[in-house]
């Protein structure tokens, strides 16, 4: 059996390729991702203090 080293060149090169345009895609959509999840957290009330103090003379 013989093997043909270009034809399995060429291959192992796409391949190589793939695998490192998976990688970069992947890192892309996880910086994608955390920048969506940070920007969808639910952010803390922020309370106007003029209706805490106000609360407060009334009792």
């Amino acid at each position: 059996m013989e093997i043909n080293y270009w034809v399995l060149g060429i291959v192992l090169f796409a391949l190589t390729i793939l695998v490192i345009w998976l990688v970069v895609r992947n890192q892309r959509d996880e910086k994608k991702f955390e920048k969506e999840v940070i920007e969808s957290e639910i952010k803390p009330v922020d309370h106007d203090n003029d209706n805490i103090s106000s609360n407060d003379e009334k009792n």
